[in-house]
């Protein structure tokens, strides 16, 4: 039997105009509302941020409103997908009471068997609010340290050294170490042979911090040049010195490289020896000579 495409064109039309036409308007309006949402929340943030955390330098302000900003335009961006959804329900002819009782009864079931998604969104929340870690920041994380290239209520995705990305979920965190909040630190530990004289060599190193914090390329990176600050052990072949500066964020490393670059030319200069693990070898007959 042929399909009369022309009835089933009449037939569709009214449909159509009275019903189709609504639910491309709900998409669309949808779409608008979610993409005026999605702006609206991020001056709101951007705002609020500003005026909440005043002592922080632009690259804090942005990354912790690009945070939140993604956290709360998605959860937004969810209702208002799901509010069209049951409109669009609605205009199918479709009724969404039992829908909803039937996804109440599902959502108290699930509640039961998901309390992993519960504890993950929960500690999700804390983590933004106490703004641990945010996008952008090199942290570590379930014993996962990387670059944060996201973050929501339920987990946190990591890019580590190698490029791989970790997707941890926020329950398993149970310590978050954040490298790059507020300022970074040169930690460094160098080996001077025990027959260097000791104050020779904190004249060098602090020259060699001072020297770098004021060099062009670097000066603005670096907060506080780096500087002696003791002797820290006296290890088998050497005597261990700490030295310590301050950093901008994810700055410490190519600073610490520069440094460690620059002392050790500042030692072959001068004569100090950055010594090695050495045996001496006795042998017997001397001694019973």
């Amino acid at each position: 039997m042929p399909i009369n495409f022309q009835n089933i064109l009449q037939n569709l039309t009214p449909w159509f105009l009275s019903h189709g036409v609504k639910i491309i308007l709900i998409l669309i309006g949808a779409w608008l509302i979610n993409r005026i949402a999605k702006i609206f929340i991020a001056k709101l943030v951007k705002s609020f941020v500003g005026q909440t955390y005043k002592i922080r330098d632009g690259q804090a302000l942005e990354k912790r409103s690009k945070t939140l900003t993604g956290v709360l335009g998605g959860a937004v961006g969810v209702i208002i997908w799901i509010m069209a959804g049951l409109m669009i329900i609605s205009e199918l002819g479709v009724n969404i009471g039992p829908l909803l009782a039937l996804a109440g009864v599902a959502g108290l079931a699930f509640g039961f068997g998901g309390q992993y998604l519960i504890r993950d969104l929960i500690s999700g929340l804390f983590i933004i609010v106490e703004d641990q870690y945010r996008v952008g920041d090199v942290a570590c994380v379930a014993d996962t340290c990387g670059l944060v290239e996201d973050i929501n209520l339920r987990r946190t995705i990591l890019r580590d050294l190698d490029g791989i990305v970790h997707h941890v979920p926020n329950g398993e965190i149970k310590k978050a170490s954040n490298l790059s909040k507020g300022f970074s630190r040169v930690n460094l530990n160098v080996g001077i042979a025990y027959g260097s004289d000791l104050e020779k060599v904190i004249k060098v190193v602090n020259k060699v911090g001072q020297g770098l914090a004021e060099d062009p390329q670097w000066k603005k990176d670096i907060l506080k040049p780096p500087q002696f600050l003791r002797v820290d052990d006296f290890a088998d072949s050497a005597i261990i010195i700490k030295i310590l500066g301050d950093t901008k964020p994810l700055r410490q490393w190519d600073v610490t490289g520069e440094l460690r670059k620059r002392i050790k030319i500042a030692f072959d200069k001068e004569g100090i020896e950055i010594p090695f693990p050495q045996i001496t070898v006795w042998p017997r007959g001397k001694w019973e000579k």
